[in-house]
């Protein structure tokens, strides 16, 4: 399915009066290609995928967009791609041969990294979805911005609150799906970071079968005590199910009366709709006008990647796909996301800087970086991979 999002304004008036349709208007091409392999319901109704997930952050990006480009003589066009993971090369490839420069990517790790080696030099890649430690490490690619914070991002940000709140004994409970093992692994080091202990580790097996019959929560009931029963003295229970198996089924299911972290409970997000502070709630209602809906991550990572487009477009003021791209790489780089300071990329991975922020199902209870944790060049380095430590060495041309 594609669709072409395009809010055309003509020109500005110059100053002599002369009519704008005399100017010759700029206009910045992308796309969102949005990769949506077969996947089992979600644990719960709630949490139902939206069709049009992504996408609605890519519409209201290009309404902002166009708000500044109209006074610029600029206009903002994206193409919206959703495509099955057997399709999403040859779709990738249709866009990389309509000259799309700026591609935003919903993808898994595998594919992503996949689509960033076939676009090569032809396109900018910007990950949406993707967390995976590796395609920020071993696995980076100069093509490749990421957008949506890393796992180790996200686990640095709750283990710093865990650590203010003096919560430094951690009970790790991971899926064994590889992505439950990769956010585990980030959990482990944010551990070894931050000082706390983790005192016992235990893996939830799936095994399939239904998770949303109608004695599902019966079975529950019986079942996570005693697989939570007997562990290790501990502050707090850590989940790492990125698979969306078991984890929201741990609070007040386990053996002993501890809270929940990880991926149930409070979570770690880029994104909340509960947000109000920083001028995120004009942000909130204007997305819930368009989409009828909440804001979720993956929206607002899309209306992100698309506004960093925008904001290079406007500085720069140009179209010219190379010239955007310089000034996205360079240190006169940032943008504004509803997050309190400035977000802007690291060079050694372009990872996006980014608050993150702690979040119940209903409220925002906090935003890592805190208030302890220094850095000498930026708080928001505490988060994630440090220049010292990263792994990536850049494959293929940027």
């Amino acid at each position: 399915m594609i669709r072409i999002i395009t809010i055309f304004f003509a020109g500005f008036c110059a100053m002599t009066g002369m009519a704008s349709a005399q100017q010759a208007v700029q206009t910045v091409r992308a796309a969102v290609l949005r990769v949506d392999p077969p996947r089992l319901p979600p644990i719960s109704r709630l949490d139902a995928r939206p069709g049009d997930l992504g996408f609605a952050g890519a519409r209201l990006a290009i309404q902002d967009n166009d708000t500044t480009g109209r006074f610029m003589g600029q206009d903002f066009e994206a193409i919206e791609v959703a495509a099955t993971p057997e399709s999403a090369g040859p779709e990738l490839q249709k866009l990389l041969g309509q000259g799309i420069p700026f591609i935003v990517v919903l993808a898994d790790e595998a594919q992503t990294l996949a689509l960033a080696d076939q676009a090569g030099d032809a396109a900018l890649i910007l990950n949406a979805q993707a967390r995976g430690d590796n395609l920020r490490g071993l696995d980076c690619r100069a093509n490749t911005i990421h957008v949506a914070p890393s796992h180790a991002m996200l686990a640095d940000a709750l283990a710093q609150f865990l650590m203010w709140k003096r919560w430094p004994d951690w009970f790790l409970v991971e899926g064994s799906h590889p992505q439950d093992i990769a956010l585990a692994n980030a959990y482990r080091r944010a551990a070894v970071k931050f000082g706390a202990r983790i005192v016992e580790e235990r893996t939830y097996e799936d095994t399939g079968g239904g998770r949303r019959t109608d004695t599902g929560h019966v079975q529950v009931q019986a079942q996570m005590p005693v697989f939570t029963q007997r562990a290790a003295e501990h502050d707090v229970l850590i989940a790492a199910d990125e698979a969306g198996v078991f984890a929201l089924w741990l609070p007040y299911q386990t053996w002993d009366a501890r809270p929940v972290a990880g991926s149930a409970g409070l979570v770690p997000r880029s994104w909340h709709p509960a947000l109000e502070a920083w001028g995120a709630t004009q942000f909130q209602n204007r997305f819930e006008e368009l989409a009828i809906r909440p804001m979720r991550e993956e929206d607002y990572q899309t209306w992100l990647a698309l506004r960093m487009i925008g904001e290079a477009a406007t500085r720069t003021q140009s179209a010219d796909p190379a010239k955007l791209r310089e000034f996205l790489l360079s240190p006169a780089f940032e943008i504004a996301g509803f997050k309190g300071q400035k977000l802007t990329l690291r060079d050694w991975d372009h990872q996006l800087r980014q608050p993150i922020l702690l979040t119940t199902g209903s409220v925002t209870v906090s935003v890592s970086p805190q208030d302890q944790y220094l850095h000498q060049s930026s708080a928001l380095d505490t988060l994630g991979i440090d220049r010292p430590e990263t792994e990536c060495k850049f494959r293929g041309q940027g």
